[in-house]
C-alpha cells in the first residue's frame, strides 16, 4: 500500500501539460479527485471475484465510452501569416460606425487563424475645436473606442459580441489596431463564408454622468482617402498559418524514431491498468487504453505579431483536442464492493498541434 503522504501529494497534484506523456501518477491522481479519496482503497479479491456489474452500470459506461469518442476538449492554437482585407463604411455617423468586410476566399483553405488587426485611420481635430474642449474639461482628453462584432441572424434579428475596447486620445491622429480575432473566429463558425464580416465601431465618453467630458464627439475615422484615393478605408490584417509546413503531421510512423528533426505528431502509448498493482481488484474496466502522447517540434513563425499576449512563448507540440476515459471501479460500502462508474477528463489526447503557451484559445459562439 502506498504511504499516506504520497496518496494525498497524488490527489493534489495537477495534471500535466497537454500532450505529455501519461503516467501511473497521473492516472491515479485524477481517478482519486474524481471520487474524493486520499488514497486507492485496498479491496479483498474474493469479494470483488464475487462481483456482479448490473446491467444499468454496465449502460452507463456504454454510453460515456461512445460520447468520448465524440466530445473534444479543445486546447489553444497559434499560428502566423498575413494577408491584407480592405472593407468599406456601410453606415457612419458622428460616433458610430458599421463597417463591412467581403470575406469570401479570404481565409485560405489548410490554414488557422491567429489574429485578425481592424486598423482605422483617425482623423486629427480641428485646432479651434481641441483649444474649446481645453477650456471646458482642461483635465479630459481621451475617449473610449469599442468594437463589436454584428450577427444577423436568420430571423432578421440582430445580436452583438464585444471584442475589443481601448482608450484612444483626441491630440493623436493616425492609424489605430483593434484586436478583433474573436469576431472572424466567431464568423468563421457561422460556416457561411458568403456571409460578409460586419463589425460595429463606437466611440463613448470615457467615464458617465452629467459632468463627463465629451471628447468622444472629437474622434473621428476617416470614411474616404484624399481625393477619393479610398488610402483610409478601413483595413482587416489576417494572420493565418499554412499548417502544411507550420502545423503537426497526424500520426507518428510506428516504424520512424522519433528525433530532434521529428515533426510534432500524436505517438501511441498504452497504458496497461491490469499491470499496475494499485489498481488491483480497484478498477474492473477497462483493463487498459490506448492514450497517445504528443511528441517532436514545431516550426516558429519567422515574423511577430500586431498585438503581444503576455507571456507568449514558442510554439511546442502540443494536445488541442483531448477526451475523457470512462471507468468501473468497485466501491466499498456497508462492507461489500460497489461497482460505479466514473469519467476521468483529458486521458487521451485526439489531436496534436502547435500553439505557444501563454495564447488565448478562441471563444466559442453561444447560441
Amino acid at each position: 500500500m502506498r504511504p499516506l503522504w504520497l496518496c494525498w501529494a497524488l490527489w493534489a497534484l495537477p495534471l500535466a501539460g497537454p500532450g505529455a506523456a501519461l503516467t501511473e501518477e497521473r492516472v491515479l491522481g485524477s481517478l482519486l479527485r474524481q471520487l474524493r479519496l486520499s488514497e486507492a482503497p485496498v479491496l479483498d479479491e474474493a469479494d470483488v471475484e464475487r462481483l456482479i456489474i448490473p446491467a444499468h452500470v454496465r449502460a452507463q459506461y456504454v454510453a460515456l465510452l461512445q460520447r468520448s469518442h465524440g466530445a473534444r476538449s479543445r486546447g489553444k492554437r497559434f499560428s502566423q501569416n498575413f494577408r491584407e482585407v480592405a472593407g468599406r463604411f456601410l453606415v457612419s455617423e458622428v460616433s458610430s460606425h458599421l463597417l463591412v468586410f467581403d470575406m469570401e476566399q479570404r481565409l485560405p483553405p489548410h490554414s488557422e487563424l491567429v489574429q485578425a488587426v481592424l486598423r482605422l485611420f483617425q482623423e486629427p481635430v480641428p485646432k479651434a475645436a481641441l483649444r474649446s474642449h481645453e477650456r471646458l474639461f482642461p483635465r479630459s482628453d481621451r475617449a473610449r473606442g469599442t468594437v463589436q462584432w454584428l450577427h444577423v441572424r436568420d430571423d432578421g434579428s440582430n445580436r452583438t459580441s464585444l471584442i475589443d475596447s481601448r482608450l484612444v486620445s483626441i491630440h493623436e491622429s493616425g492609424w489605430k489596431a483593434l484586436d478583433v480575432t474573436d469576431a472572424v473566429n466567431f464568423w468563421q463558425q457561422l460556416r457561411r463564408p458568403r456571409q460578409p464580416l460586419l463589425l460595429q465601431v463606437s466611440v463613448q465618453r470615457e467615464h458617465l454622468g452629467p459632468l463627463a467630458s465629451s471628447a468622444h464627439r472629437l474622434v473621428r475615422f476617416a470614411s474616404q482617402g484624399p481625393s477619393g484615393a479610398g488610402q483610409r478605408e478601413p483595413q482587416l490584417e489576417l494572420h493565418t498559418l499554412d499548417l502544411k509546413d507550420y502545423g503537426a503531421q497526424g500520426n507518428c510512423d510506428p516504424k520512424a524514431p522519433v528525433t530532434k528533426g521529428t515533426r510534432c505528431c500524436r505517438r501511441e502509448v498504452y497504458i496497461d491498468l491490469q499491470g499496475m498493482k494499485w489498481a488491483e481488484n480497484w478498477v474492473l474496466e477497462p483493463p487498459g487504453f490506448l492514450a497517445y502522447e504528443c511528441v517532436g517540434t514545431c516550426q516558429q513563425p519567422p515574423e511577430p505579431l500586431t498585438f503581444k499576449w503576455p507571456f507568449l512563448g514558442p510554439r511546442q507540440c502540443t494536445a488541442s483536442e483531448t477526451t475523457s476515459l470512462p471507468m468501473i471501479v468497485s466501491i466499498p460500502e456497508g462492507g461489500k464492493p460497489r461497482p460505479q462508474v466514473v469519467s476521468l477528463p483529458n486521458m487521451r489526447v485526439q489531436k496534436c498541434s502547435c500553439a505557444s503557451d501563454g495564447a488565448p484559445v478562441p471563444r466559442k459562439l453561444e447560441p
